[in-house]
């Protein structure tokens, strides 16, 4: 079982305790819940507050909610252990994430993000284009609600919702987002629309985003520029290991903990970033995943006179996925990913 199973996990166990009586014909099951990464200090790997809400219904105290849910998802292959917590939190430990699995998932999301996208991974800034930012650099509307920010911001939202099946109006009207200082008026002229568009999402929509010369830095200074570096280097080592006659091939990596765990958690970042309208959730995640991939990526390829063997081929899989993963981040928040930087 990987994390992105656990919200329909979740939402099967509420629909059979109804079916068999252990919680009130009256419950309403919830279509999803939201799973996502227990926080520093917190019990086990994910949490979800799925029982405090279904207690409602259920007319049942959330804790006894979260005991029946508990006791039926701790028999589930895949789940070493459930745990309550609080109110009625339930947390959970799953076994390490398989790398073929998670490979397997980059494919999928890239069939989905590739959907939202309108059949392309990477789609140019267009007026015409409902799903792509409007490109943020009209003075006139600078420092209004309704400005710049605002647009950048709600595409985002709607790319990712329409990205969990959702639709444009699902995404509230009134979503507030501050607006941009009127020095930064024309920011996509000084920094690219791109980096312009990355600072506007990179913090939480209620706060006035912050832009620096950092953004123009071609180096490790510029979270902007290691994302986008990491995938043009995951492209690089697929076009360097076509050249010595090998190509990626899904199997297990036991070198990159890290990596594994922050691909198994994409489905999540993805789900709670449109669930909590919050993009920049997104953003901070393709940073780590960035990192870890950077700090991956010379192990991938064989060095001096050794040959490719099947363990570089898994390694190859495994940053092609990651670099996958990049490119569909990128492209949700409205910008580019080079394949040559």
């Amino acid at each position: 079982m990987t994390p992105a199973d656990l919200s329909p996990c979740v939402v099967r166990a509420v629909r059979r305790a109804v079916a068999d009586g252990e919680l009130g014909v009256g419950t309403v099951v919830p279509e999803r819940v939201v799973v996502e990464r227990t926080r520093p200090g917190g019990v086990g790997e994910y949490a979800t507050p799925a029982a405090l809400a279904v207690a409602r219904s259920a007319g049942r105290p959330p804790r006894d909610v979260a005991g029946v849910l508990a006791r039926r998802l701790g028999a589930e292959p895949g789940i070493e252990r459930v745990e309550v917590t609080g109110p009625g939190f339930l947390n959970f430990v799953l076994p390490a994430p398989a790398a073929p699995a998670l490979v397997a998932q980059a494919i999928v999301l890239d069939i989905a993000i590739r959907d939202v996208r309108g059949g392309a991974a990477f789609l140019p800034d267009d007026a015409d284009d409902p799903a792509a930012p409007a490109a943020p650099d009209d003075p006139e509307d600078a420092g209004t609600a309704a400005g710049p920010r605002e647009r950048v911001v709600r595409r985002c939202v709607q790319r990712l919702v329409r990205a969990q099946g959702g639709s444009e109006q699902d995404v509230p009207a009134d979503l507030p987002v501050a607006p941009l200082a009127r020095r930064d008026a024309d920011a996509a002229r000084r920094y690219g629309a791109d980096a312009a568009c990355w600072a506007m999402l990179a913090v939480p929509a209620r706060e006035t985003p912050a832009f620096s010369d950092v953004l123009l830095h071609q180096g490790e200074a510029s979270e902007f520029f290691r994302v986008r570096y990491a995938y043009s280097r995951s492209r690089a080592l697929l076009r360097n290991a076509g050249q010595l006659g090998f190509h990626p091939e899904a199997g297990e990596v036991d070198d990159a903990p890290t990596l594994l765990r922050l691909l198994a958690d994409h489905p999540l970042v993805l789900e709670a970033a449109a669930h909590h309208r919050a993009p920049e959730r997104l953003v901070r995640h393709l940073v780590e995943l960035a990192d870890a991939l950077l700090d991956f990526h010379h192990r991938v390829l064989p060095q001096g006179d050794e040959k490719p063997s099947a363990a570089h081929r898994a390694r190859l899989a495994l940053a092609e996925a990651a670099g996958t993963v990049l490119a569909g981040g990128l492209a949700l928040l409205g910008t580019d990913a080079p394949e040559r930087l």
